[in-house]
């Protein structure tokens, strides 16, 4: 028996057959076990089922061109590249509800800031994911102290190997196509890709529409940009007689609000408020009630992409660190022909999210990184300054910039994964199963708290008076994978798309001291797209000959409309799901006809492919400015 163990164990092709079968067993139990795919009938579990043969097949075939050990050593270094490759998307799918891109790559200078994160992110039950590699390690140094001698495999048997796993694929192909027509299409749809794809072939997907997007630009020329302006110029939206020139010549403070959400706006937890300052400041400022985060993967710096720009980011990665050398036409540029600096405040390292690249690009004049600022182990979390020392540390520096000026300060605290120190907790945590939404109301009352230190500190500088100060929340701090716990916050039994999107709303103030008077709570649908014009035409600047894709939010004549990333869109009437392909009434999330919601998703994935175009192609530098 033992012999007969022996023979099978040094048999040259058993490593190879043992590699494949670990290798299946393990993605098809990490996507049972982790992602849990939404599987919609037999079909989609047999996909599930055949995915990873593919990738096993083409990948370890590879191993089979070498001999001996060193067939065992191509096994051993595949296996890790795609272990990795896998922990990876488990570690980011935790927080982010989604699956890493080719572009989420590029930002390779953020992986040291996200030490805290991925701690809390990675579990124990990780170490199972590599447990395959861990056993063909063992096995192969068992083989070596064996002396297993040297061997090869016949070139025909890899090429043979490699081919099975491409016609698996395209069985795999056929029958995801039948499941959703047009799938390879559908871009923003990344968990639909991984469903029926398998994630392996989804990285390979990705690889390709990588090198497709890339090429845009080299191949654009000046008449690609026509359309572009045919259509923002139909779009465009008259400013409003009232407000246009009502700031002019004042300052602009923009404020970005980490992961800030509107249902924190006069949410009570344990009888507290848990924004009492921002509450108060609702009835001094043109609050957007129904003001949503555009933003895509690139999340804070998608946002700040969108307020300068009106443009939207790209359905993958972040235009911050893919497209930072191209030509804009960003707020900061155009003030510049107005007489105003463009400054930025930033508690972190200048490369976080390419900054110090991209504001230069954008015409900033100087930015103000953490170099700039006392930072001490007391008082920094997470991912560098706290809030609160942050604001008092930039307000006597902004004191010195040359007026008028467009500052724009990045707040941290509120950032996932939603910690603090004991001494700056405010409120007890709330009361859900899930610890992550729990801290969220602590840091966004810290965050809170930080806001009335600025507006105090603002007021004591003599910069108030004379300031527009925009605040705006950047993109939503609790995802998905926190449905359990944030249905029992927001009081319904169950998060569908609707309640999804509707959690999509993010804060927007407009705080004018000396228009106090005229203040009042906005009710349009809108979103991060249409900050631009709306600053622009408070200053009394026109926007009639820019690029953008937003309108200013004062205008009678703007639509309640925004649209998100993925191809969803919510206005006045309607929500749409681009997800689920579900269309609701607005007001009270009752399913109606899709019918209803075509011409306006027709609209919104126009919109998105012009301002697409306009990255990849680089097309704003065919413009005359």
């Amino acid at each position: 028996m033992k012999e007969q163990i022996k023979k099978i164990v040094f048999n040259k092709y058993f490593y190879f057959i043992l590699a494949l079968i670990l290798f299946w067993i393990k993605s098809y139990a990490a996507f049972k076990i982790f992602f849990q795919p939404d599987l919609e009938n037999d079909t989609q579990g047999f996909i599930l089922l055949i995915t990873p043969i593919s990738t096993a097949l083409v990948f370890f075939g590879l191993s089979l061109f070498f001999k001996g050990p060193a067939h065992r050593v191509a096994v051993l270094v595949i296996d890790f590249v795609l272990s990795f490759i896998l922990t990876a998307n488990i570690i980011y799918h935790r927080f982010f509800d989604d699956y890493i891109t080719i572009p989420d790559l590029m930002q390779f200078k953020n992986f040291g800031e996200l030490g805290g994160s991925a701690k809390v992110l990675a579990e124990p039950i990780d170490i199972l994911y590599w447990a395959d590699f861990i056993i063909l390690v063992i096995l192969a140094l068992v083989l070596k102290k064996a002396g297993s001698g040297s061997f090869k495999f016949k070139k025909r048997f890899a090429v043979g190997i490699i081919a099975a796993g491409i016609a698996v694929f395209f069985v795999n192909l056929t029958l995801a196509e039948e499941q959703r027509s047009d799938l390879l299409t559908r871009t923003f749809d990344r968990a639909k890709l991984v469903k029926l794809l398998g994630l392996y072939n989804y990285h390979i997907y990705d690889a390709v529409i990588n090198i497709r997007t890339s090429s845009q630009r080299a191949i654009a020329d000046s008449s690609d940009i026509n359309g572009i302006k045919n259509y923002v110029k139909a779009n465009h939206v008259k400013p409003s007689d009232k407000f246009f020139g009502a700031a002019k010549g004042k300052n602009v403070i923009l404020v970005s609000l980490e992961s800030t959400q509107s249902f924190l706006i006069n949410y009570k937890l344990h009888g507290q408020e848990v924004t009492p300052f921002l509450n108060d400041l609702v009835s001094k400022s043109f609050y957007f009630d129904n003001f949503y985060h555009n933003t895509g993967q690139g999340k804070t710096s998608d946002a700040e992409f969108l307020i300068d720009n009106s443009i939207y980011p790209l359905p993958r990665g972040a235009v911050y660190t893919t497209n930072a050398q191209n030509e804009y036409h960003a707020t900061p540029e155009i003030l510049d022909q107005h007489g105003y600096t463009s400054v930025a405040f930033h508690g972190n390292h200048k490369s976080f999210w390419n900054r110090d690249i991209m504001y230069k690009t954008l015409g900033y004049d100087k930015f103000y990184p953490e170099k700039y600022f006392n930072i001490t182990e007391d008082n920094s979390i997470n991912y560098g300054l706290k809030d609160i020392p942050f604001f008092k540390q930039a307000v006597p520096i902004l004191k010195k910039v040359q007026q008028p000026f467009y500052a724009k300060f990045i707040t941290l605290s509120n950032h996932f994964p939603f910690v603090l120190d004991p001494e700056d907790e405010m409120i007890e945590p709330a009361n859900t199963e899930d610890n992550v939404v729990n801290r969220y109301f602590q840091t966004a009352r810290y965050e809170d708290e930080a806001l009335r230190i600025f507006f105090e500190k603002l007021k004591e500088s003599d910069l108030y008076k004379n300031s527009v100060i925009v605040l705006y929340g950047d993109h939503y701090g609790i995802s998905e994978n926190h449905n359990e716990a944030m249905a029992k916050v927001i009081g319904v039994d169950e998060i569908n798309s609707y309640h999804h999107l509707k959690l999509q709303r993010v804060p927007l103030f407009i705080h004018i001291p000396g228009m106090e008077d005229q203040a009042k709570v906005m009710h349009t649908t809108s979103g991060e797209i249409d900050v631009k014009p709306t600053i622009l035409h408070l200053l009394g600047i026109q926007t009639k000959d820019d690029i953008a894709f937003g309108a200013d939010l004062f205008s009678p004549e703007r639509p309640s409309f925004t649209i998100q990333r993925d191809g969803s869109f919510i206005s006045g009437k309607y929500i749409y799901s681009k997800k689920d392909s579900t269309c609701y009434l607005q007001k009270t999330g009752d399913v109606v006809g899709n019918k209803q919601c075509k011409p306006l998703e027709n609209k919104a994935l126009h919109e998105l492919q012009l301002s697409d175009k306009v990255i990849y192609g680089d097309l704003l530098r065919f413009t005359d400015r």
